[in-house]
């Protein structure tokens, strides 16, 4: 089974940016719908931005303008540039298949704060 890390993740204040990566074993993450997605304390994991197989990239409302999702080919890597970060965005993000298909990797933190 594929294998995705995520990692990037940190604490940064209001207004920062972060830049996620998602790692894969395979190279089927560049041929594949690809997407993040998020989970606060309390609340349900939800899809912030996907990069599909064919079409237009996916982002949630929340993040639209801010967040912007790439791959590299050559890597085998996703990527989440995160501008303009709020504390609302503080959770766990966590990259997976569009829809989300294999196991949940550990994710990575991302705390807005000051």
């Amino acid at each position: 089974q594929v294998q995705l890390v995520e990692s990037g993740g940190g604490l940064v204040q209001p207004g920062g940016s972060l830049r996620l990566s998602c790692a894969a074993s395979t190279s089927i993450v560049t041929i594949s719908s690809m997407g993040w997605y998020r989970q606060a304390p309390g609340k349900q994991r939800e899809l912030v931005a996907a990069i599909p197989r064919g079409g237009n990239l996916i982002y949630a409302d929340s993040v639209k303008g801010r967040f912007t999702i790439s791959r590299d080919n050559v890597k085998n890597t996703v990527y989440l540039q995160m501008n303009d970060l709020r504390p609302e965005d503080t959770a766990v993000y966590y990259c997976n298949f569009l829809p989300s298909s294999i196991t949940w990797g550990q994710g990575t933190q991302v705390t807005v704060s000051s």
